[in-house]
């Protein structure tokens, strides 16, 4: 089964389960400077599209963030969250939000734990990620493979 797992964000953090191969990284999506509000929406579309079409996506897990900072954060989310549910229904993709502190306590063994500590928790797994926000994408798939009782065979990461 390919598995996708997305920290939502203007970077938003990704971890691919495609063939038992673990891919991970980050993607900028950024408001760029006197460019659209709806451009980094598009953009995260396009790729997400991209990305399904690629690895063959069959389910979509996400970090289900119910409190935010700020208005502008909360915002942000929402449009990015209602681009995921909306590109999932198009290509009829199965898709769940985990919830934070679940997904902390699985990777760190703790539900508040920092993003040094998720970062450090993925690197104790063997992975290597740039930020926190890729440290986190690599704990919901890692916590998505558990739910679904799927056994890891390999552990060949790509960029």
């Amino acid at each position: 089964m390919n598995l996708l797992a997305l920290d939502l964000g203007s970077t938003t953090g990704y971890a691919i389960l495609h063939n038992d191969n673990i891919c991970s990284g980050t993607r900028n999506f950024k408001q760029v400077r006197l460019a659209n509000g709806g451009l980094r929406f598009l953009q995260f579309r396009n790729w997400l599209i991209d990305v399904i079409q690629k690895y063959e996506i069959e389910n979509v897990f996400y970090e289900d963030v119910k409190r935010h900072l700020g208005t502008d954060a909360a915002h942000v989310y929402g449009g990015y969250l209602s681009h995921l549910a909306v590109v999932c229904e198009e290509f009829q993709i199965p898709y769940m939000g985990l919830p934070v502190g679940a997904i902390k306590k699985a990777a760190a063994g703790k539900g508040n734990a920092t993003k040094d500590e998720m970062i450090s928790a993925a690197e104790a797994k063997g992975f290597k990620p740039c930020d926190h926000n890729e440290a986190d994408a690599l704990a919901i798939l890692l916590l998505a493979i558990r739910k679904l009782n799927m056994e890891l065979k390999g552990k060949a990461t790509c960029k």
